[in-house]
């Protein structure tokens, strides 16, 4: 990447990591997009976003901490499944050809888009000691999370996410929000915590697969740290329905994008 292409990826990734982390994502389904545009192999691009996604999701957390945003015990429980897979997806990743890659990319984003705008189940809340079901309150709000669903979801959540350069955000927040009935904002501080570490183990898997190119990895988690520490601020002020919105549409934006950079002579 030449240094124009160099300013430009910055600028793009300082603004998306605020939208992003307004929405309790890195940004990684716009970053990879942005960086193969700019002409970085698929691989290189992914692994540069995993770590572009764990300052953005680093520097937000800070705030949605302080805010009381983040169950860190529900993140503790259904994370480690991810990570463990997230670093298998980073590992293998090379071994896909980077098309497949985009194709797989594009339409989780468009099925968690779709998630995301569907009405809320109002379903009666399950009472007593049923093995497998987690009855957790937190802030003031009360939620039930299904262990048998969660779980397998998630570790394939992580799976895809580590082969495809992103957090795993895009699928979680729907997750929490659809199947256990978190409210938006909580999903949103609690996916924060989970980015980093799912992001930072399909890092690891990626860099061990020899895709790690420091040069151009550096500068962008600089400005993408700066971008989460504003985009979380916002979300905190910003009401439910506007989140909501918010992630529908730049993940089905991110998709066209992605299915766009397959068939269109732009670099990649």
């Amino acid at each position: 990447m030449d240094m124009v292409a160099s300013v430009i990826s910055s600028i793009i990734v300082f603004a998306l990591a605020i939208l992003m982390s307004m929405t309790g994502r890195g940004g990684g389904n716009f970053y990879v997009p942005v960086l193969t545009a700019n002409g970085v192999p698929m691989n290189q691009a992914a692994t540069a976003a995993q770590l572009i996604l764990v300052s953005t999701s680093v520097a937000a957390l800070a705030v949605f901490h302080h805010h009381k945003t983040v169950d860190w015990k529900l993140a503790a429980i259904i994370d480690p499944p991810t990570d463990i897979m997230a670093f298998v997806g980073g590992y293998y990743a090379h071994l896909i050809q980077g098309d497949v890659l985009r194709l797989i990319f594009a339409g989780l984003l468009v099925l968690a888009g779709l998630f995301m705008v569907l009405p809320p189940k109002n379903e009666k809340q399950v009472r007593g000691n049923v093995r497998g079901l987690w009855h957790r309150k937190f802030a003031g709000y009360q939620y039930t999370v299904n262990m048998w669903f969660m779980l397998p979801l998630t570790a394939l959540t992580g799976l895809f996410a580590g082969m495809v350069g992103i957090s795993g955000g895009s699928f979680k927040v729907p997750l929490m929000v659809l199947a256990c009935g978190v409210p938006m904002k909580v999903a949103v501080g609690t996916s924060s915590a989970m980015v980093a570490i799912t992001a930072f183990m399909g890092f690891l898997g990626h860099t061990f697969g020899g895709d790690f190119v420091p040069s151009l990895a550096l500068q962008l988690a600089g400005a993408a740290a700066v971008g989460g520490l504003l985009g979380s601020r916002y979300a905190v002020k910003t009401k439910t329905r506007s989140l909501k919105m918010l992630f529908a549409t730049t993940t089905f934006v991110a998709a066209l994008f992605m299915v766009a950079s397959i068939f269109l002579p732009i670099g990649c």
